[in-house]
């Protein structure tokens, strides 16, 4: 009757449902083995080729280095609030208005880098490390000549632009010399992120972290030395703290520069044959030029809600700077695996592989938004706690909580929009999303804030739901976009 005795059943059963547990204790003993595996070499640098292989792996490889040095550059935002919100509401609001006029500086900085970024992930994904070279020299150039201009501009007229943003004229004379100080240094931000932009391109992210994390390290050691004065150094206040921060950025750039000589990276410079060659400065400069604009457009949007929070006080100023510190400490690292996402697509254009460049970017956006999504609830939830780590006065505080929970609502969307823009950018494509940013932050977002902040009577809280609104718009508008698929015919 039966095939094998009712008491045989009895034994082979178990056995078989133990033999089961163990295969599957096995099977994700060996997958987490892989990937803590793949993370030591993200960070050890082993060599890899980003159009081939696992696309989860090429991901993995690329973000790990890239978050933590994003993570490093957002720290450096944290630790000078840290610092400088022991010195008052007044420190801090100057800290906010001169991040407003830093965030031009980023913006330059940052649409040079995407440019640089394009060309030598293009360059490499073709074979060809000399062309890339000969990008990152004229690369480097514009950076010195445009960080020259801001540089002089913001040592000569700091008080007047402070004063453009809405600070009193005793505020602007309080803040003049700590705003000198950050915009006459400003080299070393434009240098940092530029070379940066030649590492990610290149797929040598880690000499892009190592660099942010030398220049992190020096600014947390100095930063409570120039601010609160150790020994014989004089305690310098505000000032201390832009010193601080240039001096750990000009180390930073010191360590790029010998990484690129050196011979330790992908690409390879030899000073003594760079040379100036007008083609290429040309082309890094047309699709850096409007990646600039593309970030200009976005930050003139971050100074308009500066202005528009000033008639409120300090207070709401204060603590709008404490809550937009706390979201870039986070944005900054998933920002990193968004660009993951352009180098992948950068590289994988340049080896004629447009469909593997796609499917990158929505492995990376989905990956984002879970990321998002889980820090947007931490956010909701803790919100009081993690402000009160960087401010004290109870008025402060409360304006930055209402700021961080509003603005974590949108989280969840965020990834979709930070990735696909990031994506064109990779791909040497400036224009569509600089349409896109001035859609979003200039058509909506400042009519908006103002509306909702004043007409309305909202006040500062206005100003918080209008940056949520246009993030999730961000997003939809750059997943449609995506799709059309033009990116993938941009010609470097």
């Amino acid at each position: 009757m039966f095939p094998v005795p009712p008491f045989r059943l009895v034994q082979v059963m178990p056995m078989s449902i133990v033999n089961l547990v163990s295969d599957r204790r096995r099977t994700v003993a060996a997958a987490n083995a892989r990937f803590w595996g793949d993370v030591r070499d993200a960070v050890r640098a082993v060599p890899h080729d980003y159009t081939s292989g696992s696309l989860g792996r090429a991901v993995l490889l690329l973000a790990v280095p890239m978050v933590l040095e994003m993570g490093m550059q957002s720290v450096f935002a944290v630790v000078d609030l840290y610092f400088v919100g022991r010195l008052g509401s007044e420190a801090v609001a100057i800290l906010g208005l001169s991040a407003a006029l830093i965030s031009l500086v980023f913006a330059v900085s940052m649409g040079l880098s995407m440019g640089t970024a394009a060309m030598v992930a293009r360059r490499v994904g073709e074979g060809s490390p000399e062309e890339a070279a000969a990008a990152a020299v004229q690369a480097i150039a514009a950076g010195c000549v445009a960080s020259f201009v801001i540089g002089v501009a913001g040592v000569v007229w700091a008080s007047d632009l402070l004063m453009l943003l809405g600070a009193t004229p005793e505020l602007a004379a309080s803040g003049r010399r700590f705003t000198a100080i950050m915009l006459g240094g400003c080299v070393t931000v434009t240098l940092l992120f530029m070379i940066n932009g030649i590492f990610r391109g290149a797929g040598d992210p880690v000499l892009a972290m190592r660099a942010l994390w030398l220049a992190n390290l020096v600014n947390i050691v100095l930063d409570p030395i120039l601010i609160f004065g150790l020994g014989p150094v004089p305690a310098l206040g505000l000032e201390g703290a832009a010193i601080a921060t240039t001096v750990g950025r000009g180390l930073g750039v010191a360590y790029q520069l010998r990484a690129l000589t050196s011979g330790n990276g992908r690409v390879v410079i030899d000073w003594r044959r760079a040379c100036l060659q007008p083609q290429t400065l040309l082309r890094l400069l047309r699709i850096g030029g409007i990646g600039s604009v593309q970030y200009l457009v976005g930050t003139a949007s971050f100074v308009g809600l500066i202005r528009i929070l000033a008639p409120f006080g300090d207070t709401a100023l204060a603590g709008y700077t404490v809550a937009v510190r706390i979201i870039i400490f986070v944005l900054l690292p998933v920002w990193g695996v968004g660009n993951a996402a352009a180098t992948l697509v950068g590289q994988n254009l340049g080896a004629g592989q447009p469909d593997r460049a796609g499917r990158a970017v929505w492995f990376t956006a989905r990956l984002n938004t879970v990321l998002l999504g889980v820090i947007g609830v931490i956010f909701v939830i803790f919100a009081e706690s993690i402000v009160g780590l960087l401010a004290t006065d109870p008025d402060v505080v409360a304006l930055a909580v209402t700021c961080l929970r509003i603005v974590a609502c949108s989280y969840v969307f965020w990834g979709f929009g930070l990735v696909t823009v990031l994506a064109f950018n990779g791909a040497g494509d400036t224009t569509t999303p600089t349409w896109i940013n001035f859609l979003v932050y200039w058509v909506v977002q400042l009519p908006l804030a103002w509306a909702l902040a004043g007409p309305a009577g909202l006040g500062p809280s206005g100003v918080f739901v209008t940056v949520a609104v246009c993030q999730t718009l961000m997003a939809a508008v750059g997943v449609v976009a995506f799709r059309r698929g033009s990116w993938k015919k941009r010609v470097l």
